[in-house]
């Protein structure tokens, strides 16, 4: 083989192997992806009845270099000109995996040590269920897990959720998501 084709050969190999590689996933055994939300996902006031519990959460096939992650809830259609921030979750352990149903609760202690949950714009330390206004088309929920290129998001948990989001692209080396939605009439 020409020394010339030899890199163009090689970097030929690496982007096929790459491109078979599996896809980095989020999923959620308690939410369908383009479904609807169950009520246990819907908020338990400003009107809404629902049990304000946050999903359990699978992601699969991270990259290697990921050091840690964060996980985002995110409504774009709520009527306020910037979104509505539902759950925002920080400095989760590399080797980490899933959620399970419950873990957003306040003060959860369902998280390793360094794991912070910060501030909503519900003001909460926690997962705040979808409840748009009555009459509203069903809102869109974005679900989404950062994998990130950092062991730790330097920011404490009264940071803003525009904060966190800075920091968390700036860190970003892939994410996953799905959306889920939800209306009242």
């Amino acid at each position: 083989m020409s020394p010339l084709l030899r890199p163009l050969v090689i970097s030929c190999l690496f982007a096929s192997a790459v491109s078979n590689a599996a896809p980095f996933t989020l999923s959620s055994p308690t939410i369908k992806a383009n479904g609807f939300l169950p009520e246990a996902q819907v908020a338990n006031n400003y009107g809404c009845t629902g049990q304000n519990l946050s999903p359990a959460l699978e992601w699969t096939n991270a990259p290697k270099s990921v050091k840690s992650y964060a996980i985002t809830v995110y409504d774009p259609d709520a009527p306020t000109g910037s979104g509505w921030w539902h759950w925002i979750v920080y400095n989760l352990p590399s080797q980490t995996t899933h959620l399970d149903v419950g873990a957003g609760t306040e003060n959860s202690t369902s998280f390793p040590a360094a794991t912070i949950q910060g501030r909503t714009d519900g003001g909460n330390h926690s997962f705040g269920g979808a409840c748009p206004p009555k009459g509203d088309k069903p809102h869109r929920y974005i679900f989404t897990i950062h994998a990130l290129s950092t062991e730790k998001i330097d920011l404490p948990p009264e940071a803003s959720a525009a904060l966190v989001g800075f920091m968390i692209h700036n860190n970003q080396i892939a994410k996953a998501s799905f959306i889920a939605k939800y209306g009242r009439k």
